[in-house]
């Protein structure tokens, strides 16, 4: 029994200063993550430009001095994409604008209808010109999301029109009237929305914007015909990939959490797929079950007047 005690004696005084080194490696590894994510050792630069020495460029340089200012961003979260990407997902829509439009609905050969959103401009532009922005979202976006309310928003303010399109299958209350929704490059609901501005304003000069895959759609539309770029000012594309195939390459990297972006992503267009999916046109696959049972219809059934079922056997071996 004494050797036993003297034992529990030597090793005790030991087991608190080992749990004092997990606790320090567990702070320590905790704090390594939230500086690596946070990207708090990152130094503060100017963004870089990559553009051609043409008077336009050289006039948006000049009139836009944040382009060549060096970005310091707000303390903590500022310097991390994942919490920017977050905080703004919530705090953005807190107080978002309800800019008021009027949905326009285009029939198209295949059957489709597409529709956008027309938000007339708040005051005259500031050079006199009719001046309107044709509006591409993201992937599966439409003019009812915050991030485009806002822009439309200002740009209102400032004498611009403009148009949103409603990517095909993306409002949750417009039904598809084709088996076909929207691609990443299909371009054809943006061109009728830009030939309905184009016949409908005979005046009026056009800003394409894109905002992500609407950025490589208004790139594209513009790049197909050459009389896509008539009466275009220009075009601003919005954080968009111009290659598909080499982006895919960087969602399926595990580095950043780029492939949980993809995952989202992959879920969001899944739900989107699934909200137009109807059997022989049924709303669900209850009323399905529940229209297609016979048990509603047997009761109709009668056999032949004056006729038993004996009669019937007989008469038929």
């Amino acid at each position: 029994m004494h050797t036993h005690e003297s034992d529990l004696y030597t090793i005790s005084p030991e087991m608190p200063a080992m749990f004092d080194g997990v606790k320090l490696a567990a702070v320590a590894t905790v704090l390594y993550i939230i500086v690596r994510c946070l990207n708090l050792k990152s130094p503060t630069a100017p963004p870089e430009l990559t553009y051609q020495d043409t008077a336009l460029n050289r006039f948006l340089l000049k009139s836009c001095s944040q382009l060549t200012k060096e970005y310091v961003p707000p303390l903590l979260w500022g310097k991390s994409g994942h919490l920017q990407t977050a905080l703004y997902g919530k705090l953005g829509r807190v107080s978002s604008p309800h800019p008021s439009g009027i949905r326009k609905y285009l029939p198209m050969q295949d059957g489709a209808t597409a529709t956008f959103d027309l938000f007339e401009p708040l005051k005259d532009h500031q050079t006199g010109d009719d001046i309107t922005m044709v509006i591409c979202p993201g992937i599966g976006n439409h003019s009812e999301k915050h991030y485009i309310r806002t822009f439309v928003d200002y740009a209102q303010k400032d004498g611009y029109r403009c148009a949103v399109l409603n990517h095909l299958g993306a409002l949750p209350n417009i039904e598809l009237t084709s088996p076909r929704m929207f691609t990443y490059g299909c371009t054809w609901e943006f061109a009728a929305m830009v030939g309905y501005i184009k016949r409908t304003y005979l005046q009026t000069q056009l800003v394409v914007v894109g905002f992500s895959l609407g950025g490589n759609i208004v790139c594209k539309f513009l790049g197909e015909n050459r009389v896509n770029q008539e009466r275009v000012l220009c075009c601003v594309s919005v954080c968009q990939g111009y290659s598909a195939l080499r982006a895919q390459e960087t969602f399926l990297q595990w580095d950043q959490f780029r492939r949980f972006y993809n995952f989202l992503m992959a879920d969001n267009m899944k739900k989107i797929i699934l909200s137009h999916r109807k059997l022989h046109g049924h709303s669900s696959l209850k009323e399905y079950y529940e229209k297609e049972s016979c048990v509603h219809y047997i009761h109709n059934v009668r056999t032949a007047p004056g006729i038993s079922l004996r009669d019937q056997n007989q008469t038929h071996p």
